[in-house]
């Protein structure tokens, strides 16, 4: 059976296909957070991977296709924000400043937690990047001396947990202005997040779209200077 899907070229981009495609129909059909489309598709392919026993690298030679269209997908986020253009110009200078607090809440809460759980420098540095795109994250560890694929592991988890939990978080604390949603799930949770905030409206998706670029940006800035405190 192994040997079948050894040959398979696109057999990565099948089992990713249909593991997103039961994620969306769960969610369409229980719309609860947990049954979010993203992380339902990973547990499936993790699942068949263990059970038929194939290597990683051979789904890897399909779905690396898919990946192709993560560069073009990016670039597209710059459309909802060019059409917002005009409240950016309004609000940039309280935009900047929740993107800053965001990053710097997201740097020193990694440095507090490591500090309590007394992490040594690698693990500490691997963490640091977690809520950056995967491209820049993978960067700033290797450059820093962390373990790049923990870091890539984490900023993952970080952008399913941000896509699932955004709404309710927003909502349990009263958060009700769009710009203020947009920004918050774009810095702390990057692309992934940022497609549940253009589920939410036009504003916030724009806002999370450039804080993606911003807090990508500081976060290599604020990383470097994080990491000489441990």
């Amino acid at each position: 059976m192994s040997e079948f899907f050894e040959t398979s070229v696109f057999f990565g981009v099948f089992l990713s296909l249909f593991s997103y495609g039961i994620g969306l129909l769960l969610k369409k059909k229980w719309k609860l957070d947990l049954c979010n489309p993203l992380l339902i598709a990973v547990i499936i392919v993790i699942l068949v991977l263990s059970v038929l026993k194939i290597d990683c690298r051979v789904y890897q030679q399909g779905a690396k296709y898919i990946s192709f269209l993560l560069t073009p997908a990016t670039i597209c986020l710059a459309v909802p924000l060019y059409e917002q253009i005009e409240l950016l110009k309004k609000n940039y200078i309280a935009v900047l400043l929740g993107i800053f607090s965001g990053v710097l809440s997201s740097l020193a809460s990694i440095f507090i937690l490591a500090v309590l759980f007394e992490l040594d420098h690698a693990s500490y540095v691997t963490l640091l990047p977690k809520s950056i795109t995967t491209a820049i994250g993978m960067g700033v560890s290797e450059e820093l001396g962390g373990y790049v694929s923990v870091t890539v592991a984490v900023i993952i988890v970080t952008g399913v947990i941000g896509n699932m939990f955004a709404e309710t978080i927003c909502r349990v604390f009263k958060i009700q202005d769009s710009i203020a949603k947009g920004i918050a799930i774009g810095t702390s949770s990057h692309a992934i997040g940022t497609a549940k905030a253009m589920e939410l409206g036009e504003v916030e998706g724009a806002m999370s779209s450039l804080s993606i670029v911003v807090s990508g940006i500081l976060t290599v800035l604020g990383a470097g200077l994080f990491a000489n405190f441990m």
